[in-house]
């Protein structure tokens, strides 16, 4: 009995490695978002695995940062922008050709993972238009664990997409009805 007890535990283990399961995150807007899903049904795709240690005998683990951790990377690099700018975040708008300047509302609760980056979207607000902005915040994992933002852009204005995505994660930019 105890050996097949013992035998089922390193089953259950094997297949929970080999199926290369990641760690479920909520649903971005709290499930408000519109009929017609943005990004093709998914939010950015994914699937690529994270850094990876060692453990016990040189046995590789991977390890995936928490969504929290995501989240707090992406804050703590805005309010460092904003500590070196007069305490705003300032992001080029090509569209509208301005530079905007910008204060944190809040980070989505979604995290999520596209390739080898891990991604959050923002709420931010233009302190001179009034305009509501949701940014995108690609964080990249290093071997060690490390966390850092690479890339940052403006997704919707005033909840107007600028691109959304398709089932390979390809930005799609979205033509706006004038």
């Amino acid at each position: 009995m105890t050996r097949r007890v013992w035998v089922g535990f390193v089953a259950v283990g094997v297949v929970g490695l080999l199926s290369g399961s990641r760690p479920a995150f909520a649903a971005e807007h709290g499930g408000e978002e519109p009929a017609g899903q943005e990004h093709g049904g998914q939010e950015h795709g994914g699937g690529a695995t994270a850094p990876a240690t060692q453990e016990h005998g040189g046995a590789t683990v991977q390890v995936e940062p928490s969504a929290e951790q995501i989240r707090q990377t992406i804050e703590t690099y805005v309010h460092e922008v904003e500590a070196e700018e007069d305490g705003v975040f300032e992001i080029e708008d090509e569209v509208a050709d301005v530079t905007r300047s910008l204060e944190l509302v809040r980070v989505h609760e979604r995290v999520g993972k596209t390739g080898d980056f891990y991604y959050a979207c923002t709420d931010m607000h233009d302190t001179v238009s009034d305009e509501l902005l949701d940014l995108d915040f690609d964080v990249e994992a290093d071997e060690e664990g490390g966390l850092e933002v690479v890339d940052v852009r403006i997704h919707k204005v005033n909840d107007q997409p600028r691109y959304t995505y398709d089932e390979r994660d390809n930005r799609i930019p979205v033509t706006l009805a004038r």
